[in-house]
């Protein structure tokens, strides 16, 4: 049977998009505390059921995908731009299509207003109204207020008309910055990405017996599996190397691990894998908040799917690779450098290199050199760095890696950067193998 604060979500859930909820009126509705009916809420708005805006409430909204995660609610354009609501509160869950910028011609202009779109415009009364007659919300710019008669039409339509201080340019870039930061999220696999949907996990629960474990063995080919208690929660893990010894009547929770290492759907899939490798761990318990069982991914199953995003073409372009995109590789005296110039972007207040990005040219080029040694996926496992010289804008450097030891399952490494064939930083970096 469902906990209440389970009914609560499933009952959020059922509402329309754009149904406006409160702590009263769900603990009205279904005979609950206040307390219980806020906790519930606070988790529906985790999940992306419910929105919280401000001077409006918390709304039904719908659930984004995966694939609709650059898309942005009205609701949230607000907040990027720093803007003031004139009307139309009603429709700030709603999601925008695109933006328009109005600098021309109003018949110009409306070749490109479409229902669903965001149209950035100045002061000019008749393109707002007509823009929302279009099914499009409306972005003023420069902080210019609109008439009477189109805010009481955007309350109508249900469709936001927003003002903001800054300038077109500027509020353009910053929702196109605010896209392209979701865009980088999106590639960021989680674990929720790689879990079986349809597919419920084989569990034991703690009072079972070491015979039910072989009969599982049996039935499934699997040899370790997740244990929970009376509730559905995870308490332990057991495998078939824990129950050696042990009489085939002796209770399962007598030979499990207590307190596993778990994972929630929105722990990220590297570091799922780099917790899985550290502890030498096959399977991972994938549980919710309340620590029960959601379902279980394996070690295998989080590399393969590591590998497949490195190979993808629209993964966006992290600090890290905005780092390194000037560097290329080049040849000297037979050894293998990578040469590059130092931008302003690259470095601090008194204009030089700063010690993050120096950190993150050194790591990527001592990763780009092991993986020519050996198949399979890297993590850095230790770090140690050395500025022996700063490192002014506009210098150009050669960064040179040296192994010097090549293991199994580990590599340690000797990198170090030039200027003109004179060493002004220098680090040891050691990295470890994770294995399918």
């Amino acid at each position: 049977m469902s906990t209440k604060h389970e009914q609560i979500l499933q009952y959020i859930e059922k509402l329309e998009i754009g149904h406006k909820i409160s702590v009263r009126q769900i603990a009205r509705d279904l005979n609950v505390s206040d307390g219980t009916a806020y906790r519930a809420i606070k988790e529906a708005e985790s999940q992306g059921l419910v929105h919280t805006i401000e001077r409006v409430g918390t709304v039904r909204v719908e659930k984004k995908q995966r694939s609709d995660i650059e898309r942005l609610t009205f609701a949230e354009v607000v907040n990027i731009v720093d803007g003031t609501v004139l009307g139309g509160k009603a429709g700030l869950h709603k999601t925008l299509n695109r933006f328009v910028i109005g600098a021309m011609k109003l018949e110009a202009m409306m070749r490109y207003i479409e229902p669903g779109n965001l149209l950035i415009v100045g002061n000019r009364d008749n393109v707002h109204r007509i823009a929302l007659e279009n099914e499009a919300a409306v972005l003023i710019t420069g902080g210019f207020d609109t008439t009477p008669n189109v805010k009481k039409l955007a309350n109508e339509l249900e469709l936001p008309v927003i003002s903001s201080s800054y300038d077109s340019f500027t509020v353009a870039s910053m929702i196109n910055r605010a896209i392209y930061d979701r865009l980088i999220k999106k590639e960021i696999l989680m674990v929720e990405d790689v879990l079986p949907k349809n597919r419920k996990p084989y569990y034991l629960h703690h009072n079972d017996t070491i015979a039910r474990f072989h009969q599982f063995v049996r039935e499934t080919a699997h040899s370790r599996y997740p244990v929970v208690d009376d509730h559905d929660r995870v308490v332990g893990m057991v495998t078939a190397k824990d129950v050696m010894g042990y009489e085939p009547q002796d209770p399962i929770e007598r030979a499990m691990t207590k307190n596993p290492i778990m994972a929630t759907t929105k722990t990220s899939l590297a570091s799922a894998a780099h917790e899985m490798v550290w502890e030498g761990i096959e399977l991972l318990p994938v549980v919710n908040d309340h620590r029960k069982l959601i379902g279980v991914i394996s070690r295998q199953d989080v590399i393969k799917s590591l590998q497949y995003m490195q190979k993808q073409p629209q993964i966006g372009e992290t600090i890290q690779e905005l780092s390194f995109r000037g560097f290329h590789e080049v040849e000297k005296s037979g050894q293998t450098l990578f040469r590059g110039r130092i931008t302003p972007q690259m470095t601090d207040a008194l204009g030089r290199l700063s010690t993050g990005v120096c950190t993150t040219l050194i790591t990527e080029t001592a990763m780009r050199m092991l993986r020519r040694q050996r198949r399979g996926d890297l993590a850095i496992q230790n770090f140690t760095l050395y500025f022996l010289k700063p490192i002014q804008i506009d210098t150009v450097v050669d960064i040179s890696p040296r192994i010097l030891d090549l293991g199994r399952k580990q590599a340690k490494m000797d990198v170090e950067m030039m200027i003109d064939n004179q060493v002004v930083a220098k680090a040891l970096v050691t990295a470890y193998t994770m294995e399918r």
